[in-house]
Parts: structure tokens; C-alpha cells; sequence
């Protein structure tokens, strides 16, 4: 210690260019290194959903979870996989050796997705969830109003707010709960489809076609080409009413139509 001490008396410019020097690395240091609010400390994972309406947990699991786990068993990397089956959907988690590249896993499991849809169940497709950090939900936006109703709250976060969201730079993906949902319901009376002699697939042919959105070509004359537009989306009941009795007279006999909101638990 007396050493070091006599030498910094002596030669005082190489204690102060050396200290110089150690405050030049850490300030480069600290410039260099990656600062997250957020570090991330999950394993490299991808995550399949598949949503499957109406199955049972069972067959959830024969029928989405097990083929998965064996389309994407053989994958360069997979450390483990995690399946959770619940009715109406298959949850697989993936977890890969660490410091292998993220996007080429995603891409691997993608081209063994695409190579399985043929032997999903009709309907069902498994997708791959967002790129998204350990940290996943990061905020949380609460909307209330006294003069609009759940289902105006609703289709405005859905049209104006996501959007806006979805365009920040680092958002993955925004989730919403809570608000109405308007859809138009149609219940079938078994006694009148009998009696009138209509099945099921009458109406479900007569309900495909009476909605749709589809080119009608064009006019073209010696001067200017006209665009022919269908106007075939269905906005209210008694344009779908309109559209089933010009398909099938005895169609709206057998069926009960009414304007239905599907609410959630929570409100926005």
C-alpha cells in the first residue's frame, strides 16, 4: 500500500491519464449495454393456439393437441413442449435450447403448421401467438362513458383505438374484453321445418347465400368503363329476412331471427 501510494505522489499524470482511461471504458460501457425497463428472462418459446368451438376437453386433446405434439416433435432445437387442453381450445408451448434465433424457430414451426392443417379437424386451424416479452401485459386502458352504450364503447375501441395501438412501434398485440358484440341470431323451430319440409342444409345454403360481398364486373361503353358494385352485406333483420324468402319462400316459416348482443364478464 505505501508502494502504490509513493508511486502516485511521484508520477502523478499516470494515476490521472489511467483513471482518465477507466472513466472513457465505463462511459462507453454503459452506452454499449442493453437497457430494458423489461429484461427478459423467459426461455425462447412459441406458442400454438387452435380454438376449437364446441369440443370437449378430450377431444381437444385427440384430436389438436396430440397431432401437433408429433407434427412439431422432430424440430431442431425443442427443448420441451407443453400442451394445456381446455374446452374449445389447445394451448402449446414450445421451448427452445437457449441462444437459438427466435424467428427461425417461429419459421420452423410455421412450415410444420402448414404441412398439418390437411389433417385438422374441418374449420381448425392452428396459429402461432404473437411475438411477444416476458413481460406480456405491459398496460391496461379502461373506457367508460354516460351517454354511449357498451356496444358503441366496444366498436369504437375496436376501430379507433386498437388500430392506433397496433401502429405504436413494439406492440405485439392488444387484447380487449368487456363491451356488446351485435350479431344477427337465427334459431331453427323443428316443428315448422318438418312441416314444411326444409332441412337444415336448406338453410344453411340459403343463409350463405344471402349475404356476400362480390365483383360484378363492369359496363364499358365507347367513352368510359363503369364499375358494377353488389351491395350484398347484410345490415339489418328484415334485409336478412328479405334475402332468405327470395331464396326460400318457406325459409322464415321454419326460423326465428332476432338482433342479439354477446356480452362478456367485464365491461370496457
Amino acid at each position: 500500500m505505501g508502494q502504490l501510494i509513493r508511486f502516485s505522489i511521484r508520477y502523478p499524470g499516470v494515476i490521472v491519464g489511467l483513471s482518465l482511461l477507466v472513466i472513457a471504458y465505463g462511459i462507453y460501457q454503459i452506452k454499449e449495454s442493453p437497457l430494458n425497463v423489461f429484461p427478459e428472462f423467459s426461455p425462447t418459446q412459441v406458442i400454438i393456439q387452435t380454438e376449437s368451438p364446441g369440443f370437449s376437453s378430450d377431444l381437444v386433446e385427440t384430436l389438436i393437441s396430440n397431432p401437433i405434439e408429433k407434427a412439431i416433435a422432430g424440430t431442431i432445437g425443442i427443448k420441451q413442449i407443453r400442451s394445456q387442453s381446455i374446452p374449445g381450445l389447445s394451448v402449446i408451448t414450445v421451448i427452445f435450447e437457449e441462444g437459438t434465433d427466435i424467428f427461425k424457430n417461429r419459421q420452423s414451426i410455421s412450415e410444420k403448421l402448414s404441412n398439418l392443417s390437411r389433417s385438422m379437424p374441418q374449420g381448425i386451424t392452428p396459429l402461432i401467438a404473437p411475438l411477444t416479452s416476458s413481460a406480456s401485459s405491459v398496460l391496461g386502458i379502461g373506457i367508460t362513458s354516460s351517454q354511449k352504450t357498451n356496444l358503441e364503447l366496444r366498436t369504437f375501441a375496436e376501430n379507433i383505438i386498437i388500430p392506433h395501438l397496433m401502429g405504436v412501434p413494439g406492440v405485439a398485440d392488444v387484447n380487449r374484453f368487456g363491451g356488446e358484440v351485435a350479431q344477427l341470431q337465427i334459431e331453427v323451430i323443428p316443428d315448422k321445418l318438418y312441416k314444411h319440409e326444409v332441412n337444415i342444409q336448406d338453410v344453411i345454403n340459403a343463409i350463405q347465400k344471402s349475404s356476400g360481398q362480390v365483383g360484378g364486373g363492369f359496363i364499358e361503353n365507347n367513352n368510359q368503363r363503369i364499375i358494377v358494385n353488389s351491395e350484398a352485406r347484410i345490415k339489418k333483420i328484415s334485409e336478412l329476412r328479405n334475402y332468405l324468402s327470395l331464396i326460400i319462400k318457406e325459409i322464415l316459416f321454419v326460423l326465428r331471427i332476432s338482433l342479439m348482443f354477446w356480452k362478456e364478464k367485464h365491461h370496457l
